[in-house]
């Protein structure tokens, strides 16, 4: 079997790693390739894209806004439970036309395994490595009715994003004011704001059924990032335990188990336009479905420096683990990234 080259289009063998989906997953079924975008049809392919997914947004928003604002007029328990479920539904029904899209023009994109056994009507926490905002658009199509609608941390200043940023507002999706060593050296307690915020949050996924994504890296993955920080890793940067270790001693009883997705690019890292033109590449997503240890629901993170360290350890061996995967999946003999300085060292776009 051959995949096109996203850069050239020229067709290559695909690699022995790559050609073993997992049969029972509609997502692993092999479709029938079509050649990859180039020129000017990547172009169109990709402005086409653009105006399906804005299109698309501001469709979905007229129906979610009127009900977003019956949610804040009445901003009791009760109602909570009934309104929140039509609002997650409505971001569903958008999350699938937007995937529904971008498999038509990619179809032989797509390698995903582990996303098997899991509930729609249960909660759950997806910790996930970040290299690209296609990142957003790969977990969605991988998991979207599979479990409950995606909620993740984000920056303050996305709420004055047009549109979709009232969108994130009604969805509940947490805002987090990301402060700096030097600020938070100076004042502490910022650092424990973000850490309220995110306590009030996750108070309001436990009314429903919820899905908390977690970039535990904190920002995309470069080069630059990893050499700056010194990270031991070579595909990822050091895992930032704040959030995870809140939204575990938030909610960590209702977790059914916590979903480890590793996302790798075997043809290098694409931006969203690439993705839009339809020349992502191979994307790989790998998951697992990780127990959530009962004293990590009690301990308190901000307080108790012996649950820290063990927090730390717990997760370190979580992202070597996620690295050597990452490695595997990319540097492996075949792939046309291994070997080229984006298969060592893949940046964001």
């Amino acid at each position: 079997m051959t995949t096109p080259n996203p850069s050239t289009g020229a067709s290559r063998a695909a690699s022995p790693a790559l050609s073993h989906a997992q049969p029972a997953a509609p997502q692993s079924r092999r479709r029938l390739a079509i050649p990859v975008p180039r020129g000017r049809l990547a172009w169109i392919t990709g402005v086409l894209s653009t105006l399906w997914l804005a299109i698309n947004t501001l469709f979905w928003c007229l129906l979610l806004f009127p009900v977003s604002l019956l949610k804040l007029a009445l901003p009791f328990a009760a109602v909570r439970r009934r309104i929140d479920p039509i609002l997650n539904g409505i971001a569903t029904a958008w999350v699938s036309c937007n995937t529904g899209w971008f498999m038509r023009i990619q179809p032989q994109a797509w390698d995903i395994q582990g996303n098997q056994g899991l509930r729609y009507a249960d909660w759950y926490l997806v910790n996930c490595n970040h290299q690209s905002w296609v990142d957003i658009f790969v977990l969605q199509y991988a998991l979207n009715r599979r479990i409950p609608l995606l909620k993740f941390f984000l920056k303050q200043q996305l709420i004055y994003v047009p549109v979709i940023g009232l969108a994130w507002w009604a969805l509940d999706f947490p805002f987090m004011k990301r402060h700096g060593k030097t600020a938070l050296r100076k004042n502490p307690d910022l650092g424990r704001q973000d850490q309220e915020a995110a306590r009030r949050a996750c108070a309001k996924f436990s009314l429903v059924p919820t899905s908390v994504m977690v970039f535990a890296e904190g920002t995309r993955f470069s080069p630059a990032k990893r050499a700056a920080q010194g990270s031991p890793y070579r595909h990822l940067l050091k895992p930032k335990a704040g959030g995870l270790a809140v939204s575990l001693n938030a909610m960590g009883a209702r977790f059914r188990s916590m979903i480890d997705a590793t996302i790798a690019y075997p043809d290098g890292v694409p931006s969203f336009w690439d993705f839009a033109c339809g020349r992502a590449g191979q994307v790989v997503v790998r998951m697992r479905q990780l127990p959530v240890p009962p004293a990590f629901c009690e301990a308190d993170y901000s307080r108790d420096k012996a649950f820290r360290t063990t927090f730390h350890q717990w997760l370190g061996q979580q992202w070597q683990a996620k690295d050597d995967e990452i490695e595997a999946l990319v540097a492996r003999p075949g792939s046309s990234a291994a070997g080229s300085p984006a298969a060592a060292n893949p940046s964001s776009s």
